[in-house]
């Protein structure tokens, strides 16, 4: 189970972000291009950055530059004298948001709560260095959106207002999803996990009780190809055969083992392959066992049921380190010890078999 023990790393003082117009890179932002530098810093429209750096209004020690050369760290970044103004009338009127309250990652740009102490903050699990496994409970939001500012992000920001690289999630969890979700605190330790994670080096696991008797009682391979479509204006995938030959459909994997079975409900243990949008959800309620709760994809009822049984449980990374937590689920679905990770040693598992699979059109 996750615990508020756990604190958040200290801050480096050196990485707190100062007032200046000829600001210091930090260890935490190098690597960066330029331009993403100057969006987290100053949270402007990149057509306006982009034009600054083109005239030579922003040097990087003393030099013309380019907008996608990468910034290392002690490098002197010089600004022009309005961009301080700016930035802090863009953060929202306040100068003390430009020191930090309100200088938000790119592509993240939203309005900072109005009493930013009052939102709990993140749980951390276990850091490693700039990366920490956040957990991230059901019903919130990884992103801000439309008709909800509070999210993980927001809570971050918050939280970690004076660093000079707000900690960034480094992927995303589905708003009624819980479980791990990896932060990264600079922009390497980002980038190092999108790329693992590009390359499918990265062990993602997780839990899910589901309706009905599991057929299965050893791990299987689920396989389908997955459409996104839209309805009423919401976003929904649908599992289509790959027979017809859309080009628009991608192909969706994963493992799945049961650890128990029951004749209304069944607990699996399920390992991703791939990393399509709602695919263990979709995959699972086309093989007629849909997630617990899951009011999306699952059965009428779902929509009332209050909580889904989806939780990220694991994550191991390429070098070997293990960031996992137990569900907060209550009575007799709760989850008391982590199972053992899936055994991928073996010969190619079989697939889940085709009865009861339903394929959805539109």
């Amino acid at each position: 189970m996750p615990s508020d023990d756990t604190p958040a790393p200290a801050p480096d003082p050196a990485s707190s972000i100062a007032v200046t117009d000829s600001p210091v890179v930090s260890e935490a932002e190098s690597g960066q291009k330029l331009l993403q530098f100057l969006q987290r810093r100053l949270n402007l429209p990149p057509a306006l950055l982009h034009r600054w750096v083109r005239t030579g209004q922003i040097r990087i020690n003393g030099g013309r530059c380019k907008p996608f050369a990468r910034v290392r760290r002690d490098d002197v970044i010089r600004l022009p004298p309005f961009a301080l103004k700016m930035a802090a009338q863009s953060s929202g009127s306040a100068e003390r948001d430009f020191a930090g309250r309100a200088l938000l990652p790119e592509r993240m740009a939203f309005p900072v709560a109005a009493s930013p102490a009052s939102l709990p903050p993140p749980v951390i699990v276990r850091a490693e260095g700039p990366i920490w496994a956040v957990f991230k409970p059901a019903g919130l939001p990884t992103h801000p959106g439309t008709g909800h500012s509070d999210s993980l992000v927001t809570r971050l920001a918050a939280h970690h207002a004076g660093a000079t690289f707000k900690p960034t999630p480094a992927h995303r969890l589905d708003k009624d999803t819980s479980g791990i979700l990896l932060v990264a605190a600079s922009f390497e330790a980002l980038r190092e996990i999108q790329q693992a994670m590009r390359e499918r080096a990265v062990i993602k696991e997780y839990v899910a009780w589901v309706r009905g008797r599991w057929p299965c009682a050893e791990t299987r391979l689920l396989r389908h190809h997955l459409r996104k479509s839209f309805e009423r204006g919401y976003e929904k995938m649908r599992a289509v055969k790959s027979s017809d030959n859309d080009h628009s459909a991608r192909e969706a994997l994963c493992l799945a083992r049961p650890l128990r079975v029951q004749e209304q409900e069944s607990l699996l243990l399920i390992r991703l392959l791939t990393g399509r949008t709602h695919q263990i959800r979709v995959q699972l309620a086309s093989l007629g066992h849909p997630v617990l709760g899951d009011a999306k994809y699952g059965m009428p009822e779902d929509s009332a049921a209050g909580r889904m049984y989806l939780h990220a449980l694991r994550i191991v990374l390429p070098r070997g380190e293990v960031f996992a937590c137990l569900p907060e689920w209550p009575g007799g679905r709760a989850l008391h010890a982590l199972p053992d990770c899936l055994d991928l040693s073996g010969s190619e598992y079989p697939q889940v078999p085709d009865a009861g699979l339903s394929f959805e059109r539109g």
